[in-house]
This record gives C-alpha cells, structure tokens and sequence, in this order.
C-alpha cells in the first residue's frame, strides 16, 4: 500500500453515506410497516414494495429528522399503504407538485400517529 488517498471525493463519500442512512431507514420502516398490517403484507406485490420502498426513501430525504423519528409507520392499515403506492406510481409518472405529494403521503401516515 502506498499511504496514497484514493481517487474518491469527499462528495461521493458523502453521496454514499446519505444513500446508505436512506437505505437503512427504509428498510427500518418498511420491517415496522410489516409487523403493523401482520397478515395482509402478503397482498402486496414485490412491485407495490418497490413503490412503496423508493416512495418512503424520497420522504425520508424529505422530512426533517426530528419529524421523521415521528412517523409511526407500524400503525398504518393496508388502505393507507395502498393509497400511498397509489400516489407513489402518480409522483414518478409526472413529478410535478412533489412537495405537495410528499406532504401528504407525510400527513397519511401522522394521522394514525
């Protein structure tokens, strides 16, 4: 080894480590999200997952730490789980009024808080 820095900037340090904490924390309210709706896990598709995966890591990176350790995804009913796929398939076909969606997907789930 050469002691030599490799060629990695502190940026994509950064990049990297913002992906792996959002990847973790999905993965954190997903498991929370499973334990809650028990037995009707099982009526959603691995596509509805993704969905709902990639949408709760956009409102991570959305909502401010303090409000996210908030949200308790463990009390969600499969019909709140449903209507946030649903809005989670509308965001990525036209991503217009993004702060307005991920609010509300936000106020979904602080409502069974």
């Amino acid at each position: 080894m050469n002691g030599h820095r490799p060629d990695v900037r502190d940026e994509d340090i950064g990049m990297r480590a913002f992906q792996i904490r959002k990847a973790k924390a999905v993965e954190r309210a997903l498991e929370r999200l499973r334990q809650g709706i028990r037995s009707s896990w099982g009526m959603f598709t691995q596509l509805d997952l993704a969905d709902l995966g990639w949408m709760i890591g956009e409102l991570w990176a959305f909502e401010k730490r303090a409000d996210w350790d908030e949200l308790h995804f463990s009390k969600l009913l499969p019909e709140d789980v449903t209507q946030i796929i649903e809005i989670a398939r509308t965001l990525r076909e036209d991503p217009h009024n993004t702060v307005e969606t991920l609010e509300r997907v936000g106020d979904i789930i602080r409502a069974r808080g």
